[in-house]
């Protein structure tokens, strides 16, 4: 009789072990000494200083007082809200706050149904007609850009120089953010979409009922995208704009801190001018505090919408 064939041995006992003269364990591997640990923590403590202090440094001061900022000290000690009540009571910057937030919202809105529909019809380059074409198409603007000047004639010739739809529609559809999305929803469950078509949903229904409530994740990370691409963009609307009445608020920023404008424009006439530091401070943080609070809203949905919608597809 032969005997039974013997089950092979587990993968870990088959590794041969590395031939350590010493016998120690490498030195990632061990447990770090106090002073390690302490090391650590302090140079952690120091980076975390040296990220947070410019931040901390431009809120202060733009509550600084005119004794405060005359000083020169290295942190304000009294405190003012001048700054404020000076830019905010002028019609410069508050203008540019609503124009910036309109164009926010109503870009953000649009490229997102644009965005997910254009995914939702690649997302299966075989049952469409044209798809793959199209999807080809999409994926050569990640690789070739017309440039400034064929695009600006091409917003001319579309009527929208000088209007707030020229700082909406060239930049409707993001190539990557399409993939993401689209990559997100190859990933769902394909019985669901058989089992809706079996039940006589449409392909609009399916988009509508199942698959955007299932991509919550990804479409909270692609609209965060979106609105700080809107919230932040200047150079487009330096280059369509010639009302200034029209700018945002990131051109204003540009125009008064970068370029060193002079500020009287965005004072509120009633009001003594306070330091022009804390005016440039200020401006600062009206133009950045806005779309800092939408990260807490989407910071849970980041790892799972991009992370997924990257990998899979």
């Amino acid at each position: 009789m032969t005997a039974a064939p013997q089950a092979p041995a587990p993968l870990l006992d088959r590794v041969e072990p590395v031939y350590r003269p010493s016998g120690k364990r490498p030195v990632w591997m061990g447990t770090p000494s106090p002073g390690v640990q302490l090391l650590k923590a302090i140079t952690i403590a120091l980076i975390v200083l040296v990220m947070l202090y410019p931040f901390v440094y431009v809120i202060a001061m733009s509550f600084a007082s005119r004794e405060a900022a005359a000083s020169g000290g290295f942190f304000p000690t009294t405190f003012s809200l001048d700054a404020y009540r000076s830019i905010l009571g002028g019609d410069v910057v508050t203008r540019a706050m609503l124009v910036s937030i309109g164009i926010t919202t109503v870009g953000t809105t649009l490229s997102m149904i644009f965005t997910t529909t254009l995914a939702y019809g690649l997302m299966r380059t075989k049952d469409v007609p044209g798809a793959k074409t199209i999807l080809v198409m999409v994926l050569c603007t990640m690789l070739f850009g017309a440039g400034i000047i064929p695009n600006y004639l091409l917003v001319r010739s579309l009527g929208l120089l000088d209007s707030y739809w020229s700082l909406i529609v060239p930049g409707l559809i993001s190539a990557f953010n399409m993939v993401v999305v689209r990559n997100f929803f190859m990933g769902l469950p394909s019985e669901l979409f058989e089992s809706a078509r079996l039940d006589g949903a449409s392909d609009w229904r399916i988009f509508t009922r199942i698959v955007i409530p299932l991509s919550k994740a990804v479409l909270a990370v692609i609209a965060l995208f979106y609105a700080v691409g809107y919230w932040n963009s200047f150079f487009n609307a330096m280059i369509y704009l010639n009302d200034t009445s029209k700018w945002p608020i990131q051109v204003v920023l540009n125009q008064y801190v970068v370029q060193g404008s002079a500020l009287t424009s965005i004072q509120a006439p009633d009001q003594p001018p306070p330091p022009g530091q804390t005016l440039q401070m200020a401006v600062i943080v009206v133009a950045t505090v806005p779309i800092l609070m939408l990260y807490p809203f989407a910071q849970r949905y980041f790892t799972k919408g991009v992370l997924t919608g990257a990998i899979k597809g």
